[in-house]
């Protein structure tokens, strides 16, 4: 599947991640040159510098051939735009688009595009799940191929993983951390970095189940 993501903030980051690990083709579209540099080695996905509310720069990112577009700005008025711009001219089949404020929940319909909108606090899982139109999310994630899954645990006060590096971690057997994100930002997983309450992880697995992993980091 041919996928646009416009936006790379923390979750636009995280759907590029979990979508590319489940080997599809993904475009990333981000105005902020900044943030590009960042993500440059640590995201699998084609980077495209811009801004996404212009029609040109869309048709560059391949809107025209994309099966699904993913509009997740900080800015409800760039999310409509996209959305319309994406449906209308270049025919896009699914588009999903965020929903920052909540008293602009009515315009994000038909009208303006947007087949799926998702609240600001919805889960990254769900979103993804809304995104793909799946209806199974373990079904989604497993990467039946390959045989291993993509799993997400974050860490907080109480787990007992907060403060220790990532390499003191134990963890299940066949199980790799993909990536920490920390502050929006994703970063190697480093075996020395020091896990911090809010430190979000993407991990690998193809033995271990969920629960096992999230009980190795809670």
């Amino acid at each position: 599947m041919r996928v646009l993501i416009v936006g790379a903030g923390r979750l636009g980051t995280q759907v590029a991640q979990v979508l590319a690990a489940a080997r599809n083709d993904v475009t990333v579209v981000e105005r902020d040159a900044d943030r590009v540099r960042e993500l440059q080695d640590v995201l699998q996905a084609h980077l495209l510098l811009g801004d996404a509310g212009e029609p040109g720069l869309l048709e560059r990112a391949g809107a025209s051939t994309s099966d699904l577009l993913v509009a997740v700005t900080g800015r409800d008025e760039d999310n409509l735009v996209i959305s319309l711009l994406a449906k209308r001219r270049f025919g896009v089949g699914r588009v999903v688009a965020r929903v920052n404020e909540a008293e602009n929940a009515w315009l994000f319909d038909r009208r303006w595009g947007v087949d799926v909108a998702v609240p600001a606090t919805t889960p990254l899982i769900s979103l993804v799940e809304e995104a793909t139109g799946a209806t199974d999310t373990v079904a989604l994630l497993r990467l039946s191929r390959a045989g291993v899954e993509v799993i997400e645990t974050t860490i907080t006060a109480g787990s007992r993983a907060a403060g220790h590096a990532l390499g003191e971690v134990p963890l299940p057997v066949g199980t790799i951390v993909a990536t920490v994100v920390r502050d929006g930002r994703p970063t190697a997983p480093d075996p020395e970095v020091r896990l911090s309450p809010g430190d979000e992880l993407l991990l690998v697995s193809h033995e271990a189940t969920e629960q096992e992993i999230h009980a190795a980091f809670q």
